[in-house]
């Protein structure tokens, strides 16, 4: 059929194929009756066709550095295939997820959305979550490939980093994606690696991914990441996003009728995307791209699941799991506590329900809910508090707002990201917006207003202009680094006094360049005080335990920027030190996008990583908190005690962030606990690192054979749950190499085991080694290569826990070609 539809194709009907008809789906062709389908964002939902802050409620699942702290590919293989009813409930048939990049630096924007440090690990979970979600019908897009570990001028630099360290560390996970996952959509980055940006790319599109991984789906664009004409296409990109074109359509056709495109190139890139088409189910049924809130028993379940799969329990002494009865008074502390941190920001985004806050969550478990009292502490938003409100939305054809709006709308908190509009007469580039609401202060005082806007904006109180987002506007680094930074302005409001707030805003000029993005956000905080801090001190003072909820938010981790570091922001180590200083049980609940640094440790009884856990947050930290669940996760990243212990910070700038529009990779292949360990540079928390609630015994393992041959070994070993509660222990495989003619790591991580095991009980599990376990990616033979000699076989707790160590001989070298 496909070839049949190809034959009766027009050059110009071929080239339409390969641009977004609009933001979110492809071109359909009528009278050849190929469909359009619709993508979405992932990966922790499926938002649908909305904007990053509205549209059709969604369901909210956990970020990827939390699936990263499961360690369990099959949990995470349920949630693919849960993500693909939520796909479907958006009308889409292709969710851009998931995000593979190698956690390099712990500062990257967009490291909450990855999983791990280590390409294996990511490769396991990847290759599930895919299989998950593919199993249901709906095509997942691997992202974002290559080199993208870094938000910093995100769109121009060029990651350098030498083949060696591509093939073992940053490439791996996206091949496992392709030889066992099947993906059937990968999505190129926006950066350039080594000075070919990747939409252009033929080395890493065309010889590595297609020819030797031979991967057969679709390339598409980032978001306005495809910048030429003949260049992408000849590369292999296949589909240029969003649409409508801005360099295929007349130019590609152009392009081929000048000698600058073979038409067969055409033609392949169009049967690509037919074959998406048919493996999607499009031809057979059209699909409905209708929207809709898909809200299931088994996915609130699995999303509650999941949290407490991942929670990492990084101290304990003694103080948790949590008895309800010797507590009568229960202190719930700190800017995360009342608030539902359930997401990373960017195009992670979406809109939910519900979901539940600490409080909540706490509030329910408890008996005596009279028993628990709550006090803020300090605040740590990037940005001030958005202001929630009633408000009135005019849409106007043209700037300036003038003659009669085109549209009336209402919204209920002030931030606004217009991917569609809601009037066809309305020009995407060229609009304008009167935003309308008002505001009454509980308290007289000082109130601090801010605004950022992509395009211009101003904001009037009481008709009198309060902040200026029109002239002079420079561009900062929200929105994707399209608006600009935040403007702040205090005045001083009287409590009871209604006053009238309004934004007036006009779209920015299009000038073809990047990315597009019309948006705009406002808000209003009181500003708190040291006075907030003591009152969390005293209520901590007369408790039986102090939780102290801190760390970040979807501001800080965030597409589109990076960390300034890796210290909580704002007052928070104050607010725990405080605490700790009246409390000895106090309890301190992370959430965070990735490691920080944590000066207070040895003051607090307990700490527990949370992440980003979706919708079910507030559920899932009562669950482990009381001990209905014990805390499953594992670290997939390595926590330094500093962010100058960090590989990525060696060679500062070029290293990190980059220098002269290029980031080294000089660590090469000794990033994360590779780094750590032929460095050695003691971390604070290492991979693999989480606690439990129960102890375990492991006997010494037993192998297949002492001698590597062509089919591998296995590895067996038993684990014994000696302690009083049913438990769960990640076993974790490491090779350790011999000394040859390149350096390695100490010990690489090459399989991995997750148990549950009721106590007093004993389990079993055999972890298998091939012989590319043992190799490394030798430039000068372009082949994976294992030498002779005796390996080991390091089976470990975490990366700085070896619980064994079996020696393995391997008599004869390993050649591998790439493409084996």
């Amino acid at each position: 059929m496909i070839e049949s539809i190809l034959d009766r194709m027009t050059l110009e009907e071929q080239v339409s194929l390969l641009s977004g008809a609009d933001f979110w789906t492809t071109v359909a062709i009528d009278r050849l009756g190929v469909p359009k389908v619709k993508v979405t964002d992932g990966p922790n939902g499926a938002r649908g066709a909305g904007s990053l802050v509205g549209g059709v409620e969604a369901a909210c699942y956990p970020v990827g550095i939390a699936l990263g702290a499961t360690w369990n590919p099959e949990l995470v293989r349920r949630m693919g295939a849960s993500l693909a009813g939520q796909a479907k409930s958006k009308g889409a048939s292709i969710l851009l997820a998931p995000t593979i990049n190698i956690h390099r630096s712990g500062l990257n924007g967009r490291n909450f959305e990855c999983y791990s440090e280590d390409p294996h690990l990511t490769g396991e979970l990847a290759v599930a979550y895919v299989q998950g979600v593919q199993s249901e019908g709906i095509a997942a897009t691997v992202k974002h490939f290559a080199g993208n570990e870094s938000e910093v001028e995100r769109q121009t630099m060029s990651s350098d980093i030498d083949e060696r360290t591509l093939r073992e560390i940053y490439l791996a996970p996206f091949e496992q994606t392709v030889r066992r996952g099947k993906a059937m959509a990968f999505m190129s980055a926006y950066n350039k690696l080594n000075g070919v940006y990747s939409s252009e790319n033929d080395w890493l599109l065309t010889q590595v991914l297609r020819e030797e991984w031979g991967f057969d789906g679709v390339v598409m664009s980032d978001w306005f990441g495809s910048r030429t004409t003949a260049e992408t296409i000849n590369a292999g990109l296949d589909l240029e996003m969003p649409g409508p074109t801005r360099d295929r359509g007349d130019k590609l056709v152009a392009a081929v009728r000048d000698g600058k495109v073979k038409p067969e190139n055409i033609r392949e890139a169009a049967r690509r995307m037919l074959v998406l088409l048919e493996r999607v189910g499009a031809f057979e049924t059209p699909p409905d791209l209708n929207e809709r809130f898909l809200d299931r028993e088994e996915d609130r379940t699995l999303i509650r699941q999941l949290g407490s799969e991942g929670a990492v329990l990084l101290k304990n002494n003694g103080v948790l799991p949590l008895e309800m009865t010797s507590l009568a008074r229960i202190a719930v502390l700190g800017p995360n506590a009342a608030t539902a941190r359930i997401m990373g920001g960017g195009s992670a985004q979406i809109a939910t329900s519900y979901a539940i806050s600490p409080l909540q969550g706490i509030q329910a478990a408890l008996q005596n809910p009279n028993s628990m009292q709550h006090a803020v502490g300090c605040r740590h938003n990037r940005l001030v508090e958005l202001l929630q409100a009633d408000i009135h939305v005019e849409f106007f054809a043209g700037h300036g707002r003038e003659g009669t709006p085109l549209h009336i709308e209402k919204a209920v908190k002030g931030e606004f990201f217009w991917f569609d509009l809601p009037e066809k007469r309305l020009d995407p580039t060229n609009f304008s917006v009167r935003l309308s609401t008002t505001f009454t202060p509980d308290e007289t005082g000082e109130h601090v207003f801010g605004m950022t806007n992509a395009g211009l904006a101003r904001l009037y109180i009481d008709d009198t202009l309060l902040i200026d987002g029109n002239d002079g506007w420079t561009k900062g680094e929200n929105y994707f680094g399209t608006a600009n930074d935040e403007i702040r302005a205090s005045v001083t409001l009287e409590a009871g006094r209604r006053y009238n707030i309004r934004v007036d805003y006009d779209t920015p000029e299009a000038n073809g360049e990047g990315i597009y993005i019309t948006a705009v956000r406002f808000g209003v905080e009181r500003p708190l005080g040291i006075d907030a801090i003591d009152e969390a001190v005293e209520l901590a003072r007369n408790s039986d335990v102090a939780l102290v909820f801190v760390g970040r938010d979807g501001e800080w981790d965030t597409e589109g920027l990076d960390l300034p570091d890796l210290r909580l922001p704002g007052k928070q180590d104050e607010l725990i030190r405080r605490i700790a200083a009246v409390n000895s049980k106090t309890v301190v609940v992370l959430q965070t996008g990735g490691p920080i640094e944590m000066p207070w440790l040895d003051d607090v009884a307990a700490v527990v990583q949370f992440w980003y856990p979706g919708q079910e947050l507030g559920n899932a930290v009562a669950d482990v908190l009381f001990g209905d669940v014990e805390p499953r996760g594992r670290l997939p990243q390595t926590f330094p005690r500093s962010l100058w212990d960090n590989s990525a910070m060696a060679g500062h700038p070029e290293t990190y962030p980059g220098k002269d529009g290029h980031v080294r990779y000089e660590e090469g292949v000794f990033v994360g606990y590779r780094h750590h360990d032929a460095r050695g540079v003691e971390p604070l928390f290492p991979f693999g690192y989480g606690l439990g609630y129960t102890e375990f015994n492991w006997s010494q393992p037993t192998v297949s054979s002492r001698e590597f041959g062509s089919e591998g070994i296995s590895v067996t070993v038993d684990i014994q749950n000696v302690g009083s509660r049913s438990g769960s222990e990640v076993v974790q495989l490491y090779i350790r190499s011999p000394k040859g003619k390149v350096e390695r790591p100490d010990k690489e991580l090459r399989a991995f085991a997750k148990m549950f095991i009721p106590a007093g009980q004993t389990g079993t599990t055999t972890l298998a080694i091939k012989p590319r376990d043992l190799c490394y990616y030798d430039v000068d033979l372009s082949a994976f290569h294992a030498e002779p000699g005796t390996y080991e076989i390091l089976l470990a707790a975490n990366a700085s826990d070896i619980r064994s160590v079996t020696q393995i001989t391997l008599s004869h070298a390993y050649i591998l070609p790439p493409e084996a």
